[in-house]
């Protein structure tokens, strides 16, 4: 009982300092910035970021900062897509050389 207490503490702790990184954004150093990249794709529950987004003072480096690393597409992410046609690409022709 008591780990679950210091763990949610240490959890809300760590989402009020994201939230005035963000409050500063993008007056924020590189690691900083790579901080709040990390905590957004690797630490944050879907609660996490909805008590982020709702904060009023964090609202607009919010919102600027999800638009420019968050939410952008990378080249991982488009390799990704570009993998996923072509296995459905390959399935249809193998589909369609079956069928003659």
């Amino acid at each position: 009982m008591m780990s679950n207490t210091l763990a949610a503490s240490a959890a809300d702790a760590r989402r009020a300092h994201v939230e005035a990184l963000l409050s500063a954004y993008p007056d924020v150093t590189p690691e900083e910035r790579e901080l709040l990249v990390n905590w957004f794709r690797k630490d944050a529950t879907a609660l996490d970021v909805a008590l982020v987004a709702s904060n009023p003072a964090a609202e607009r480096g919010y919102r600027r900062f999800r638009a420019q690393h968050v939410d952008r597409f990378t080249l991982k992410d488009m390799g990704r897509a570009l993998a996923f046609a072509a296995a459905i690409a390959v399935c249809i022709l193998l589909i369609a050389w079956r069928a003659l």
